[in-house]
């Protein structure tokens, strides 16, 4: 019998010339999808902090992690929507270890 759900996290980076609301409506839009398609087990948001190396000329970026359950089939979705979100640098969604 296959799973309905699955623990994933998903870390994204938001610009760092992002203002104060932008970066608040960013992580409300996420945590929202993510919500409407399963559970937000956890929403941490680690700030700014240094990039290993400069994307876009950029030293910094906000940084947050959302760990979540979901169907298999979702991650994809999130995924798609974070690369066309303007503000989000990077993003990386991964199975969690059970």
């Amino acid at each position: 019998m296959a799973k309905t759900s699955e623990k994933y996290e998903v870390l994204y980076i938001i610009d760092q010339d992002v203002n104060e609301e932008g970066v608040k409506a960013l992580v409300e839009k996420f945590t929202s999808l993510i919500s409407e398609h399963g559970a937000v087990v956890e929403c941490d948001e680690w700030g700014k902090r240094k990039l290993a190396y400069p994307i876009n000329d950029k030293p910094e970026g906000y940084y947050v992690l959302v760990k979540f359950t979901s169907g298999p089939e979702f991650p994809a979705e999130l995924d798609r929507v974070m690369k066309i979100t303007d503000g989000v640098v990077r993003s990386l969604i991964t199975l969690a270890a059970e």
